[in-house]
């Protein structure tokens, strides 16, 4: 049978896409049995943001009433990313992003094959180095990291280039119902919400994989 194609729809400013990223890949692991083809698409979290982003404290103010509340809210975070390996810098991030280039970019690197390592570098630069991702050399140097041309990015970010179908599919996702993030879609079929532990997305990988077989609906929590 063809693999199973598995639709992470994620952000990339989205501390739990990165955790729900590391459980995916113990996910697939475990299932190794399954064939996949994964693909991330994009999502926002806050479109409003302006293209060059807003300082953090300035939206943590916003967002949360202030960084005491947020880093409260955000030891939880720091907790569940120490058990998968992820030394989130909260600290080192000033600026917090409007992550529609970074989308761009991770649309592009599908057609290069190398959308993995590049979604991976983009969660590196922003949550353990603190990097700003608008800026335009950042995300050129993120994709040479990838295995991207800098000429081809740096010309292609300069322009309007997929932003449009960008901003469509990430429409088309919240018309799906997706309303938050991580969101793990399976043969286009089933839905599986936030970053749920490794043995439930592995569980729901072959479920679903067995129903190709069975010809029977499969039964995903």
């Amino acid at each position: 049978m063809e693999p199973l194609r598995i639709d992470v729809v994620s952000d990339v400013m989205c501390p739990w896409c990165f955790i729900g990223k590391r459980r995916l890949e113990q996910a697939l692991a475990e299932a190794s049995d399954v064939p996949v083809e994964v693909t991330w698409r994009p999502f926002q979290l806050d479109p409003t943001l302006p293209p060059d982003g807003k300082d953090r404290s300035a939206y943590l103010e916003e967002k949360f009433g202030g960084p005491e509340r947020a880093a409260a809210i955000y030891d939880r975070v720091r907790e569940a990313g120490r058990e998968e390996g992820i030394a989130f810098a909260f600290d080192k991030i000033t600026r917090s992003p409007n992550t529609l280039d970074a989308h761009r970019l991770i649309r592009w690197a599908a057609q290069e094959g190398v959308q993995d390592a590049m979604v991976e570098r983009l969660f590196e630069l922003y949550f353990l180095e603190g990097a700003d991702l608008t800026r335009q050399e950042t995300l050129v140097e993120a994709a040479v990291a990838a295995g991207m041309e800098r000429q081809v990015v740096a010309r292609l970010l300069a322009g309007a280039a997929d932003r449009m179908a960008t901003e469509q599919e990430i429409a088309a996702a919240q018309h799906m119902g997706v309303t938050g993030v991580p969101c793990f879609i399976l043969d286009g079929k089933y839905a599986v919400m936030g970053a749920q532990p490794a043995a439930t997305l592995a569980s729901a990988i072959r479920q679903v994989y067995a129903e190709r077989a069975s010809g029977a609906p499969a039964s995903v929590a």
